[in-house]
């Protein structure tokens, strides 16, 4: 209940297709990707970052944890190989610049949510962030302690960000309040809500190439090299997955990776999709959109003095 009014959270909602505009009309718009693992993006939003580039915003990454959890050799062998394959995957995203916040894998509810809130709010406003994608904090069955977190502290740190007398240190350091304006939060498990479906379908090979830069987690990129192998020495080949490793992670994926959005993308009649939930300027809440009702109402009824 909210001033008086409900607002349903369903999984399906009111539900926006989002297609492809190469007019270009997020030209100079800034787009923050805070993740907290090296695979977050690409398996959740590869397809819409490669479109909302492809539209005029300049993206950056903000990894959150080490990753050294996830990965072959030593903890300090899987922190090494993430930050390759997160520094990969903005190249294959074209995307600008990784800031590596480097807290513990699987040990963010160990860190101080204030210490996090702030450094978000510091490069929120340095990068003059418009657009958020994140996890959403509110979502179902999450179990992982690093995606509900950042996705906590993230959901504050947008709002936080715009009020000047917060962190004032930075204001006065040059840096001004700067507030995120809208937000995706991805849908990382089964129920979670969403009211957004972009058609990926145009960048079909982006994803799969910012899928296949994560050869760590899994490790998820590389299955295809793996399979490969493992045919040869049963006598074997199949002839889809090319004659090169880095061509046979790809092909893999394109076989067996995408079968999730291709079951998104059916109900909207789209080949391939991707599912989020969007939180337009000014929020969800009609009342949050007061100032625009005001102005409306203005024009409709005010009278010369």
């Amino acid at each position: 209940m909210h001033d008086g009014w409900f607002v349903e959270d369903t999984t399906h909602g009111p539900v926006q297709v989002d297609t492809f505009d190469p007019s270009r009309p997020h030209e100079g718009k800034v787009l923050g990707i805070v993740q907290a693992h090296a695979d977050d993006m690409p398996l959740c939003s590869g397809g819409l970052v490669a479109k909302l580039v492809a539209e005029g915003y300049r993206a950056f990454i903000i990894q959150t944890t080490n990753d050294e959890k996830c990965g072959a050799g030593t903890i300090a062998d899987a922190i090494k190989s993430n930050e390759v394959d997160v520094e990969a995957l903005a190249r294959s995203l074209d995307i600008e610049d990784v800031f590596n916040l480097g807290y513990r894998n699987h040990r963010q509810d160990e860190n101080s949510i204030i210490e996090q809130r702030c450094r978000l709010i510091f490069l929120f406003r340095h990068l003059r962030v418009d657009t958020v994608m994140s996890f959403h904090p509110w979502a179902r069955w999450e179990e992982n302690p690093d995606h509900y977190i950042t996705g906590y502290a993230v959901e504050s740190a947008c709002w936080i960000a715009g009020a000047a007398k917060s962190f004032p240190e930075q204001v006065q350091a040059g840096i001004p309040a700067h507030g995120v304006k809208d937000k995706y939060y991805w849908v990382m498990r089964p129920g979670s809500p969403y009211n957004h479906v972009t058609d990926i379908s145009p960048f079909l090979d982006k994803k799969i190439e910012s899928m296949a830069t994560n050869k760590s987690q899994g490790p998820a990129g590389a299955h295809g090299r793996m399979l490969k192998a493992r045919l040869a020495g049963e006598g074997l080949r199949l002839p889809e997955l090319g004659e090169d490793d880095e061509t046979a992670d790809r092909q893999y994926i394109r076989l067996f990776g995408l079968e999730e959005n291709k079951r998104m993308g059916a109900p909207y009649g789209l080949e391939y999709a991707e599912y989020h939930y969007y939180f337009p300027p000014g929020g969800t809440f009609p009342s949050m959109r007061v100032a625009e009702r005001i102005d409306d109402y203005v024009k409709a009824h005010g009278v010369k003095v």
